[in-house]
């Protein structure tokens, strides 16, 4: 096994006090939810947060800081500081991941958090605390739901398979493949992915512009359950760059991403 895909014993050391941070979190998003008085605004005249958004952004940048001091800091909501493109290591995090989701009061929101090293996820946990689902995963230690192994479907076959995703996308699945399954909305694009890694969903879609905080943790996930997210190229994401921004994504197992990937080539991209 080469050495970057060998288990680290320092990322394992972290692995339980990173659950412990994130049920803390978790707790105090709770606390918020579904209140009558929750404040939230628009920011970019676009996109919805909440008081809460900040407030677990605050208490996991005190908490991971600690954790490992030397890593860096990139989260949805937090001023950008280019000094993290020089760091050896980066936390990436979204403090509410369906922040729309959370405000509406419903319960497919999560809290995402993964440290990075050389580009790549290494350390990750994708937290619902309305539904109390602890997915975990560590490079080269695989990938866990509630302390349950995870694994990816090991169908490779696209008719029946279940699609989640933007609805061009989905669309796209079903003019090939008609007697394809598609799923509700999930508010968290971080708990779409990760249906793809407990083996709920075969194949997961994501549309442009998702950032870093939105997937590093459940690309950790869906490699370590044995599945691949990659753009439809077939090339898998960079993390920590100067502008933390993908283009659209396919997260599925290596059998349908396969698939997925020529089905692009010989179709087209979906627009």
């Amino acid at each position: 096994m080469p050495d970057s895909e060998r288990p680290d014993r320092e990322l394992a050391a972290l692995r339980d006090p990173l659950a412990q941070t994130m049920r803390e979190a978790g707790a105090l998003a709770l606390k918020g939810f579904r209140s009558a008085t929750l404040k939230s605004w628009l920011k970019d005249k676009t996109s919805p947060v909440s008081e809460t958004d900040l407030a677990v952004d605050a208490l996991l940048r005190e908490r991971l800081g600690a954790l490992a001091p030397r890593a860096a800091w990139l989260s949805e909501e937090s001023e950008d500081d280019p000094a993290r493109l020089a760091a050896e290591a980066v936390w990436i995090v979204d403090p509410i991941d369906g922040t729309r989701g959370y405000i509406a009061g419903k319960p497919d929101w999560t809290i995402s958090v993964a440290l990075a090293r050389g580009g790549r996820p290494v350390l990750a946990a994708l937290y619902a605390p309305a539904t109390d689902e602890m997915f975990l995963a560590g490079a080269a230690t695989g990938a866990t739901l509630n302390g349950r192994r995870l694994a990816v479907s090991a169908s490779g076959a696209l008719s029946g398979a279940r699609f989640a995703g933007p609805k061009r996308y989905l669309d796209w699945i079903s003019r090939s493949h008609p007697d394809a399954v598609t799923v509700p909305k999930i508010h968290s694009l971080a708990l779409r992915l990760a249906r793809v890694a407990d083996g709920s969903l075969d194949a997961a879609f994501t549309s442009g512009h998702s950032h870093d905080w939105d997937l590093a943790a459940a690309d950790l996930l869906v490699h370590e359950a044995g599945g691949a997210l990659t753009d439809f190229s077939g090339r898998r994401l960079i993390y920590n760059n100067a502008e933390p921004v993908h283009e659209p994504l396919i997260a599925a197992g290596l059998h349908c991403h396969g698939e997925l990937i020529e089905l692009a080539r010989d179709t087209g991209q979906p627009r």
